[in-house]
């Protein structure tokens, strides 16, 4: 197998088993509510079982850095080897994704005694013999790890909804009721822009290489969508009106017959929502999450808007500040935004209307790693800006995120824009 890419020679934090072990624990936090039948269950072919995450991750550690670089090292389980692939074909077969809630064996408890195993073997590496390429393998690694820590948030809530209990996931506090503020609009010059991330820091292939697109004045809203703003267009007949949908979301609603952002459930004349933390009144002014490209395309052309790109939304969140509500636990949920707070960072991904393709000067990575990103450039759509379920420090002004347009189970929400 080989072991050499193609990647920006950056410099990787200096305290990297401090950052490995940290994110590690946090994967393991955020199993530690659910019991080993939660571990197990995969409620879509998209989504994977906690225990899945747990193992893949680790998984990962084993094949990109302990087998090629620890002389040393002996897998835990070489069967765990077609088990926990995901999609790297140049390892050869493994487990059907589909498939993966069938996986009862191995527990719960040995997919932990499997992390402690490569835990060990990596602070052994990482304590001595570190080279440059072994760093940023490792940083791969931990952004990765990243990655999954937000899947294992958006897959269990699936999963949970799924159950006529509707059960929670954690007992987490309700924000204290607020207003969202009035929407306002923020121009922005036309003229030629830098898209992209810049060497010196770790960047997934796809956010590179760094280049210039010319656009045109456009006009973005200073917050995201509400629900209480997304229930006007339920009320309006949204959802039955084909003149607000392109083709494939229309067939998209008459297949599903949905009628509202998933989660959402109408009772009694009124609209609650599952969150992690169980069923909740719907808060008409946090931002609405877990609709589709096709609804958030709709909701924009049915206001008069329309969705940004996906260099609109850099072009402008470039310049303002890289924070906002991140994983945190306590809450797990979006929030409403405050005064002034423009909600570029966080609480929800933005849908923009740009498909996922490789941009001017594109190569992926050498090795394994050229399967990460680049093979997916196809029938997906960019979303941009991290949400509630993101690990603070894991985003980035250039980092994209892609979902086939019929994805809802993501915290995907709207901004709209427009031309100036």
């Amino acid at each position: 197998m080989s072991s050499n890419f193609h990647q920006p020679q950056s410099n990787v934090d200096d305290d990297l088993a401090r950052r490995y072990s940290d994110i590690r624990a946090l994967s393991e936090m955020l199993a530690a509510p659910l019991s080993a039948e939660d571990q197990c269950i995969q409620s879509m072919p998209d989504a994977s079982p906690v225990k899945w995450h747990l193992a893949h991750t680790t998984w990962f550690f084993e094949t990109l850095l302990l087998i090629p670089h620890a002389s040393s090292y002996q897998p835990f389980d070489p069967r765990y080897h077609y088990l926990f692939n995901s999609y790297y074909e140049s390892l050869g077969a493994r487990h059907p994704r589909p498939e993966r809630g069938l996986i009862t064996r191995p527990s719960s408890d040995q997919v932990i005694e499997y992390r402690r195993h490569v835990d060990d073997a990596m602070a052994r590496l990482l304590d001595g013999g570190r080279t440059l390429n072994i760093d940023w393998l490792c940083e791969l690694g931990l952004q990765h790890e990243q990655q999954h820590q937000e899947l294992i948030l958006t897959d269990i809530k699936h999963a949970l909804s799924c159950n006529p209990l509707l059960p929670e996931y954690s007992e987490t506090a309700l924000e204290p009721a607020s207003a969202a503020p009035l929407l306002s609009w923020r121009d922005y010059a036309g003229g030629i822009y830098w898209i992209g991330s810049a060497d010196g820091g770790f960047a997934f292939d796809n956010e590179q290489p760094r280049h210039r697109v010319l656009l045109q004045p456009f006009r973005l809203a200073s917050r995201l969508v509400t629900c209480r703003e997304f229930l006007r267009f339920i009320e309006d007949d949204g959802y039955r009106r084909p003149e607000f949908w392109l083709s494939d979301g229309w067939s998209f609603v008459q297949s599903t017959g949905i009628g509202a952002p998933h989660y959402w459930i109408h009772d009694s004349d009124r609209w609650q929502i599952f969150r992690l933390n169980g069923l909740q009144p719907l808060n008409p002014d946090e931002p609405v999450v877990h609709v589709s490209f096709y609804e958030a395309d709709a909701y924009a052309r049915w206001s008069g808007r329309r969705l940004p790109t996906e260099f609109e939304w850099e072009a402008a969140a470039v310049n303002e500040p890289l924070r906002g509500k991140f994983l945190n636990p306590a809450c797990l949920h979006p929030t409403v935004a405050a005064d002034g707070e423009t909600q570029f960072y966080g609480d929800a991904w933005e849908w923009t209307r740009s498909a996922y393709e490789p941009y001017p000067g594109y190569r992926p990575w050498e090795g394994l790693a050229s399967e990460y990103n680049g093979k997916f450039m196809c029938s997906q759509m960019v979303l941009r800006g991290g949400s509630c379920a993101t690990p603070a420090g894991h985003i980035r002004p250039g980092y994209r995120n892609f979902f086939p347009p019929s994805a809802r189970w993501q915290f995907s929400g709207i901004r709209l824009a427009e031309d100036a």
